[in-house]
């Protein structure tokens, strides 16, 4: 009681200094999903707003093409379009940009067709590289504790091999909110990467949303693998 009242309570005082800043600036604790920005509509109150305006990029390689192989500007330009179209702001250009998302950086080009050979294959060669990238995080040190074990789990039992670093990918693309799904454009730090390399990577992870919803459930992606 009394290191309350005096203030000698470390913890206590870094929470008043907290609630101080609150009090200043309503939008330290507020979390806005990309293209969005908070704005502080009172002393208390924050909301999340569109971005108004985003920076104009120079260099070519800032552009970004979208699942509609359309070319931006910047991955601003995309998600502050994906805000305006889920807001109902008048400079939405379609409703069919509430989803749009950054499929890979660099203007849009002309991508191999995936033949059915290739797209039958996939599967067992992403599931393959899913454990080598695991093992390799792990040998690193780069994993938490839990992940760290079931990666060992993994190297001595061969069921939980392709299972366990499937289970993994999909927290680690699971971002912020962790809404327990996987939405289309928490897909990008796995798709960007690979697009000139796996030209069956984009339709792959396409038919991974069975039901459509722009969100991949554990259980969608587990059948996508081919896992039980």
């Amino acid at each position: 009681r009394s290191s309350e009242v005096t203030g000698k309570d470390g913890r206590n005082e870094v929470g008043s200094k907290r609630q101080g800043l609150l009090r200043m600036d309503p939008c330290i604790d507020k979390h806005c999903d990309a293209g969005r920005v908070c704005k502080a509509i009172d002393d208390d109150t924050a909301e999340c707003v569109c971005v108004d305006v985003c920076d104009e990029e120079v260099d070519p390689r800032r552009k970004v093409c979208t699942n509609h192989n359309e070319t931006f500007g910047s991955d601003c330009e995309v998600q502050q379009m994906r805000c305006f179209c889920n807001n109902g702001d008048a400079r939405c250009r379609s409703h069919k940009y509430q989803h749009v998302h950054v499929v890979y950086y660099g203007e849009c080009r002309e991508m191999p067709e995936c033949k059915d050979e290739d797209m039958a294959d996939f599967p067992r060669r992403m599931r393959d590289w899913l454990f080598n990238i695991m093992r390799d995080l792990a040998d690193r040190q780069e994993l938490s504790s839990h992940f760290l074990k079931m990666q060992r789990e993994a190297e001595t039992n061969h069921t939980l091999r392709w299972t366990n670093a499937a289970i993994w990918k999909w927290c680690d693309l699971d971002g912020e909110p962790h809404d327990r799904a996987v939405s289309r454009h928490e897909l990008f730090p796995i798709k960007a990467p690979l697009m000139t390399l796996e030209h069956c990577i984009a339709p792959f992870l396409d038919s991974c949303d069975r039901d459509d919803d722009h969100k991949i459930t554990l259980i969608e992606w587990g059948k996508c693998l081919q896992l039980n």
